[in-house]
């Protein structure tokens, strides 16, 4: 007996792989994935486990022959009183020595048509008193159907083609595994169509569909997210075997982590060379990728994008992702459809790529995207073909739109159009005060906000592997109680555009990006001003922990303390309409501040402390007064001062940490 994986062998029994691990775990047979091997005697105590029902089934199928002859002796005489041509149809059937078997068969049939239930009727040999309980037992079902469901088919969810993203680094074949799919793999009678460019296409794999966003680059995928719109149900993780992990690699790692999605790893190039299969493995067990075969989680193909082999294992595996993922949607619900890329055609007008998720987008439709509305003019799929509706999971091409909206952002349906126009219009002016009034937050006000959510969010870039591993090690340096510092993503080289979008793609907050001895591109440095992300860079290692370490010190609860300035006497009091009861002192030691605040001692207890209303020096307004020096003093919110009282000037000061 071969070899079998988990989900091979669940397909053979016909139950979902997640209920055959289930199944599994609790007779004792743990295994870490649907891609685990089986070895034969597993298979054979499998199999075992799942024969008790079939032989269950297939007893309870053949009792109710053996049960009937033996009473059959016994009831015949009273079935011939009744019906004695029964008798004569049924002796032709039994040749086996039983014909008064069958006669209670005939009996049984005329008199309860919709109910299998003779077999009950048999047991007590009481025809009339059963045939009176059995019409109790047809009313109580025909109750039970009552019409519950309809008020809950919103719920009705149905299973969608999964939408999956191929990522990886330059060169590690992601294209051509596209490109071998799309060719490979379209449904029969389309195979001399022109796929058409609309950010994304459909193949089937076994009757069932499968979505593929045609924007392979990372940064397109963290966009959309970055924008609200997670429309990646699955990650295909392109590595080279040739090349292993590489920088590229390690970003969209965290790209699709930061997503939350599962991670399916294709070991490309596989053909070129065969024996770095294990290094590879290696690699992922370092970045917490443990491959199912080493016991982990992470469904590990080989393959060749060139040459075909194992291509259809890694369809396969999706499909089984996402049957596990229960991937579902209501094609009778609310419409949730996403941009994947939009453009502007001079004769067509604005074009729009979508991605239905879950309900029913109908041609007609009037749509707002973002800042853009319009009623659907037209809508084509992949293959150029017009479409009156689309269903949840599948792509499409939109025209009606009155102009191209970003990409990533979330599809609507109105009834109203004059309620679209109103929402699209309010946006966009929206947007433009936003544009008028943003400022770029200051390091203190982005670390502000993680304070808020309690973790300090960084991308780390540097010139070097050493320089990378000092940063990383000099800031989780610096603990602080209320703050835990969280790093998406690290990397040699210069801040990219695709660092700043998965800064500013948190779900709750942004991240800062931060360089050490490294330069930042145009474009990044462009887009960080839009995204309003907080982008620093540093060539002293000191510099920068000193920074991040005073920014977060100065979002700590505050500490405060007070400093004594002077002690002050009042000679003589002034009582003055609509002023107030004025103070006329002398300063006996130190000084007294107007920006600071004054205890008042009366017999050596403190009556009253509080902030100065008016500091004055003869005729004119005074900042301070020295020892030695005359003054009035007019107290904010007191004006039983006498004299002989002793003033105390003092100021409060915030102690650093």
């Amino acid at each position: 007996m071969a070899k079998k994986r988990v989900y091979e062998l669940a397909k053979e029994l016909g139950i979902a792989a997640k209920e055959l691990l289930t199944r599994l775990q609790k007779a004792g047979l743990e295994k870490s994935g649907n891609f685990s091997t089986l070895e034969d005697d597993e298979i054979v105590a499998i199999h075992k486990l799942f024969n008790p029902k079939a032989a269950k089934g297939a007893a309870a199928k053949a009792e109710p022959a053996p049960v009937r002859p033996a009473p059959a002796t016994q009831q015949a005489p009273k079935v011939q009183g009744q019906q004695p041509k029964a008798e004569v149809k049924a002796k032709p059937q039994p040749p086996q020595q039983k014909p008064p078997q069958a006669a209670p068969k005939v009996e049984a049939k005329p008199r309860i048509e919709p109910k299998p239930q003779p077999d009950r009727k048999f047991q007590p040999q009481a025809a009339a008193p059963q045939v009176a309980t059995k019409p109790a037992e047809p009313v109580a079902q025909k109750a039970a159907p009552k019409p519950v469901e309809p008020p809950a088919r919103p719920v009705r969810k149905v299973p969608r083609p999964p939408v999956v993203t191929i990522l990886g680094h330059v060169d590690h074949g992601k294209t051509t595994l596209l490109d071998y799919i799309r060719k490979s793999h379209i449904t029969e009678g389309e195979a001399g169509g022109i796929t058409q460019s609309i950010g994304a296409y459909q193949v089937e794999f076994q009757g069932k569909k499968i979505t593929f966003i045609d924007t392979p680059g990372h940064a397109a995928f963290s966009n959309m997210r970055s924008r609200g719109a997670k429309a990646t149900d699955i990650v295909v993780l392109v590595i080279a075997a040739d090349d292993g992990v590489m920088a590229q690699t390690e970003e969209a790692l965290s790209h699709a982590r930061a997503a939350k999605v599962p991670i399916i790893v294709a070991v490309n190039k596989i053909d070129k060379a065969p024996d770095r299969l294990d290094r590879v493995k290696q690699e992922l067990a370092k970045r917490e990728l443990t491959p199912e075969d080493w016991g982990g989680s992470t469904i590990v193909v080989p393959m060749s994008a060139l040459k075909g082999t194992g291509v259809d294992t890694l369809l396969e595996m999706i499909l089984l992702t996402a049957e596990i993922q229960e991937i579902a949607a209501d094609p009778d619900g609310p419409v949730d459809a996403v941009v994947i890329e939009s453009y502007m055609d001079t004769q067509k007008g604005p074009i729009t790529s979508i991605l239905v998720k879950s309900g029913t987008l109908r041609s007609r439709d009037v749509v707002v995207a973002d800042t853009s509305y319009g009623r659907i003019r037209a809508l084509v799929d992949d293959r150029g073909r017009r479409m009156e509706e689309v269903p949840p999971g599948t792509p499409a091409q939109l025209l009606g739109l009155d102009k191209a909206p970003a990409a990533g952002a979330k599809l609507e349906v109105f009834e109203d159009g004059n309620a679209a126009k109103a929402l699209a219009e309010a946006r966009l002016s929206e947007t433009r005060k936003v544009r008028l009034n943003r400022q770029r937050p200051s390091m203190a006000d982005i670390m502000n906000q993680m304070l808020q959510k309690g973790k300090l969010r960084l991308v780390l870039k540097a010139d070097s592997m050493g320089s990378l591993e000092v940063m990383e090690a000099e800031l989780r340096k610096i603990k602080l109680e209320d703050v835990s510092i969280e790093i998406l993503h690290t990397g040699v080289g210069p801040v990219s555009e695709s660092d700043v979008v998965l800064a500013a793609s948190g779900e709750d907050v942004q991240a800062a990006v931060i360089g050490f001895r490294t330069h930042v591109d145009k474009n990044a440095s462009d887009i960080a001003q839009q995204l309003g992300v907080t982008l620093r860079t540093y060539s002293i290692i000191y510099d920068l922990t000193q920074e991040v370490e005073r920014a977060l010190k100065r979002l700590l609860k505050p500490e405060y303390q007070e400093v004594k300035l002077g002690e002050i006497e009042v000679r003589n009091v002034f009582r003055i309409p609509r002023v107030g009861t004025v103070a006329g002192c002398f300063v006996r030691d130190g000084m007294v501040v107007r920006s600071g605040q004054i205890r008042v001692f009366r017999d050596g207890v403190e009556i009253h402390h509080g902030p100065i209303r008016t500091l004055r020096r003869f005729d004119e307004d005074a900042r301070q007064v020295e020892k030695g020096k005359e003054c009035g003093i007019l107290l904010e919110g007191f004006d039983n001062v006498q004299e002989g009282d002793r003033l105390e000037s003092f100021k409060v000061e915030r102690v650093e940490v």
